[in-house]
């Protein structure tokens, strides 16, 4: 019976407490105002970030159409190639 109350207690009461306290609904920075130098920076900071995966992934993508276009013209060469050879008369 104890550890049911117990239980009750803390499945109920302290959600209740966790999500009234004013401090953590949000961050410093996001709490205050929206035109200070730290949000300011933070706004920079996910910029960078943003630009920098959008780079990475630019790069991985064009090594991808690099590769796709050796081979497509690695075979072609081939083919040229032995159809060249195929059409010389063997002496």
């Amino acid at each position: 019976m104890i550890r049911l109350r117990l239980k009750h207690l803390i499945y109920g009461v302290l959600p209740v407490l966790l999500l009234s306290a004013a401090d953590l609904q949000a961050c410093a920075t996001c709490f205050g105002t929206s035109d200070s130098p730290l949000a300011k920076g933070m706004n920079w900071g996910i910029a960078v970030l943003l630009g920098v995966v959008f780079v990475v992934l630019s790069l991985i993508s064009a090594f991808f159409i690099f590769l796709a276009r050796r081979s497509a013209f690695i075979s072609k060469k081939e083919t040229f190639t032995a159809a060249a050879l195929n059409n010389q008369k063997v002496s």
